[in-house]
């Protein structure tokens, strides 16, 4: 029944997406694949960097797959690999895509830099590129993913909410992501703005490989070095990272707003009972859509104009066609309307006897 749900949300926001986003006006990318013509019976390689986080494997891989079959009534063949976290397990996976000649590849890059040299050998190749949810640097043919500064503007505007007067009373904890993530520098740089000069930022960590544990030592570390009673509030860049975090501060007894990002059911049980302020939601049917739209018009040597409106400059290629898919703050208030209304979860998956008096409270019924 979710990937049915998924499947209506990311039809019905089909028609939108290529509205999404912003333009970066330089440069010269092309929307047409070299490759031959092909007809259904392509093969996709599909690439993500990690299974710590539980959106990977539970809805952009799904998702992935079933619109890749759709396109192609039934004759698409994914060809899966998950990199663990390992940008150099990556290089080889593409190596192997490219040894076996998919038709095109669709790579969520562990690290956007390392993965250079493994586009550059599939644009040999002959085999199209489709960057997804991190922008890759290399000959990339095309790019799908979130606007990643408006989804850090997002978390530091509904942090300065959550802290109202109190903004300046004390410090914040910033707790980034990875460095190796360039998604991670966009949030970064999107909370600062709305951030710097309404708050005091205490101590900043970009934390290695995005890891709740490596998240929560350096909670630990900055309790220690802040004290517990100057705290007033916390920047997560996601809501795993968000899961260390407040284990730190709830072993130190500090309550304070804590934002996220994904949208993960533990973060929602986390928001419902207050120990976390907000998630930002993405939605992955629309994003798995257009990855899967582009990768099937890519392999099939189509345009790509009619999916993807936009244009994005990476290091090394100017003017990608992209999609951008818009993201909303994800509070208690709106949890019906959000994750539960697009299919995501259902109440009883959020509502657990852990969580019913909370999910009462708040009328989640």
């Amino acid at each position: 029944m979710r990937r049915a749900a998924f499947a209506v949300a990311a039809g019905a926001m089909a028609v939108s997406l290529a509205a999404c986003g912003s333009a970066k006006e330089s440069g010269g990318g092309s929307s047409k694949s070299s490759s031959p013509k092909k007809g259904d019976a392509i093969k996709v390689g599909l690439l993500l960097p990690e299974n710590q986080t539980a959106r990977y494997e539970k809805f952009d891989r799904p998702l992935i797959e079933k619109k890749v079959k759709e396109l192609t009534n039934g004759k698409g063949q994914i060809v899966y690999a998950n990199a663990k976290q390992d940008a150099s397990l990556q290089n080889q996976q593409v190596d192997t895509m490219v040894t076996n000649k998919v038709d095109v590849l669709i790579v969520d890059a562990v690290d956007a830099a390392a993965i250079k040299n493994s586009v550059q050998k599939a644009k040999d190749a002959g085999i199209p590129v489709v960057a997804y949810d991190r922008l890759a640097q290399g000959p990339i043919d095309a790019y799908t993913s979130f606007d990643n500064e408006t989804v850090g503007k997002t978390q530091g505007e509904a942090l300065l909410k959550a802290l109202g007067s109190k903004a300046k009373s004390g410090k914040i904890v910033m707790m980034n992501g990875s460095s190796t993530d360039p998604n991670a520098a966009q949030f970064k740089k999107g909370a600062h703005e709305v951030l710097d000069g309404k708050v005091n930022v205490g101590k900043e960590y970009d934390t290695k490989e995005w890891k709740p544990e490596n998240a929560n030592s350096n909670m630990e570390g900055a309790i220690s070095a802040l004290g517990k009673k100057n705290i007033v509030g916390v920047y997560s860049a996601n809501d795993g990272m968000a899961g260390g975090i407040i284990t730190a501060l709830k072993q130190a007894g500090i309550k304070v707003p804590v934002t996220g990002q994904d949208a993960e059911l533990a973060g929602v049980q986390r928001i419902v009972t207050g120990d976390q302020y907000m998630s930002v939601y993405k939605p992955y049917a629309p994003e798995a859509a257009a990855a899967a739209e582009m990768a099937v018009d890519l392999a099939q040597g189509k345009s790509l104009d009619s999916v993807a409106k936009d244009k994005v400059d990476s290091p090394t290629t100017k003017q990608v066609p992209s999609v951008l898919v818009p993201v909303t703050a994800l509070t208690k208030d709106n949890i019906k309307d959000t994750v539960i209304k697009d299919g995501v979860y259902t109440v009883t998956d959020i509502c657990t006897p852990q969580y019913k008096a909370a999910c009462d409270k708040i009328g989640l019924k």
